[in-house]
């Protein structure tokens, strides 16, 4: 159903989270829903491109590697150092 409109506790299955995070979420404008009577509601077409989004933004900055974040102090010499 491309329409599809999804209730609060399904978007929090989907997502694998717990309803309170999608509340928050909602609420703070970090995922894109609109409220029905006081009831928060979601766009199945608009939650699948967050998501492809979210995929997008966290493919472009890869996770340090554990070499990169080594002590900086070790790599500098001071001067009295030879």
């Amino acid at each position: 159903m491309p329409d599809e409109i999804l209730t609060l506790p399904e978007v929090a299955q989907l997502l694998k989270v717990a309803e309170k995070t999608v509340y928050t979420m909602a609420q703070r404008g970090e995922i894109p829903a609109f409220k029905v009577r006081g009831q928060w509601r979601f766009k199945r077409l608009d939650l699948d491109q967050w998501i492809e989004h979210q995929k997008a933004s966290h493919h472009d900055s890869p996770i340090p590697s554990p070499s990169d974040s080594g002590d900086a102090s070790k790599k500098r010499r001071r001067p009295d150092d030879h």
